[in-house]
């Protein structure tokens, strides 16, 4: 016998209301991102535009980050950091 009982549709995350509230950076995040409030997602989504357009990811180890001029206030003067690291440096820099 075959089921034909149909299976009910999930209904639509809604977004984290913790991650949407607008956040704003510090001077050193905003010298990178811009200094504008934005939520949380919008932050990771243009620091990540920002080492890919600089090519600062390590060619061999993608999860590894240097830092350039920029970045290196943000990441504590560390001359390379993880991705994991990166989001608690950057949190740090966020009001």
């Amino acid at each position: 016998m075959a089921k034909t009982a149909k299976k009910k549709k999930a209904p639509a995350r809604k977004p984290n209301a913790a991650f949407m509230k607008p956040v704003t950076p510090s001077a050193a995040l905003a010298a990178v991102i811009g200094a504008k409030p934005m939520p949380r997602t919008e932050v990771t989504k243009k620091l990540w535009a920002y080492i890919k357009k600089n090519g600062l990811q390590d060619p061999k180890n993608k999860r590894m980050i240097k830092a350039d001029a920029a970045l290196k206030p943000v990441f504590a003067n560390k001359a390379t950091v993880n991705m994991f690291e990166m989001t608690k440096l950057v949190s740090k820099h966020l009001k």
